[in-house]
């Protein structure tokens, strides 16, 4: 199952976005984000791949997106964070990624046709601007995973 993570960058009422570099999404702008990693937990994904895209450092604040979505082949997840940037600068790898730029909410609404996918990066950012932000204490760690065998019922 694919499991996205990523997060929304505000700085001065502006919104960092990446611009894709491959496949069908070429061009396309998007917030920072991939596919979560064998072996790593969610926070952890989505803090290496806003540093892999776009160079910074973040701590993760917050939750403003769950998603999925139904494919046909297999099930699909998607968690968006809030940050605060602690560290580094934009730097690009220019491999998965083209540009990397700041735009004001308006912009963003003016460029729909642009963006990866307008609905779901508007409601993050509508989310992050109306405060519908979910305490990080909603994630919770699993240190044993015999907790996660069998069938999943209540006693």
């Amino acid at each position: 199952m694919p499991v996205i993570v990523g997060g929304v960058i505000e700085k001065d009422g502006k919104y960092l976005l990446v611009q894709e570099n491959h496949g069908k999404v070429k061009g396309k702008w998007n917030y920072p984000s991939g596919r979560l990693e064998t072996g790593e937990l969610l926070m952890e994904g989505a803090k290496r791949e806003i540093r892999e895209e776009c160079g910074f450092e973040v701590e993760l604040t917050g939750i403003c997106q769950i998603g999925t979505h139904r494919f046909p082949t297999e099930p699909f997840a998607m968690v968006v964070f809030t940050t605060r940037v602690t560290g580094g600068e934009v730097v690009i790898d220019q491999i998965e990624i083209s540009d990397a730029k700041w735009f004001s909410y308006e912009e963003l609404l003016e460029m729909k046709d642009s963006l990866r996918n307008s609905d779901r990066i508007l409601n993050a950012i509508d989310h992050v601007r109306n405060g519908v932000i979910a305490p990080m204490e909603l994630i919770k760690f699993y240190e044993n995973s015999e907790d996660l065998k069998g069938p999943m019922t209540r006693s």
